[in-house]
């Protein structure tokens, strides 16, 4: 448990319904942009490695993500739960985005991911691959923020 009592319901051990429950939180908060309100999914004491770069607690985390949506811009994101036991997901996504020249990419990924008793994930490991994409082939085309419940997955998509 960390050391400010928060808890991140659903809580470990996880079920299918629950890991398929915080993957979807997750897919939400990412969608939202909003680095301080995302942080906050995670323990303080936090170790992430996305790609090449390591993030080390909630303060560094919040830090990186910040300078990817400055970056990844109009970026929205599906996840979709891979497997699940105890107290660990594996997720794989697909999020589109644009630089701010107006190339779009369709970034591929796979995570890993361990959580406390807490429900605050304590390390994130995640491989991502970017493709380039024209503005025409974008899937991911509902107003910014949440997926709408009705806006097909990653699998309905053929992704």
């Amino acid at each position: 448990m960390s050391s400010n009592a928060e808890t991140r319901p659903p809580l470990p051990p996880f079920t299918r319904e629950t890991a398929i429950e915080k993957v979807r939180l997750a897919e939400d908060g990412w969608n939202t942009r909003d680095a301080a309100k995302v942080s906050l999914a995670y323990s303080l004491d936090t170790r992430w490695r996305n790609r090449a770069e390591f993030a080390n607690g909630r303060d560094e985390a919040r830090g990186f993500l910040e300078r990817k949506w400055k970056k990844e811009l109009d970026y929205r994101l599906i996840k979709e739960l891979w497997a699940f036991g105890g107290n660990r997901i594996a997720v794989r996504y697909a999020y589109e985005w644009h630089d701010d020249s107006g190339n779009w990419f369709r970034s591929y990924g796979n995570e890993n991911w361990e959580f406390g008793e807490d429900g605050l994930m304590v390390n994130r490991y995640a491989s991502i691959n970017d493709m380039p994409i024209k503005e025409s082939e974008r899937k991911f085309r509902w107003p910014l923020g949440r997926r709408p419940d009705d806006h097909p997955g990653l699998s309905d998509l053929g992704l």
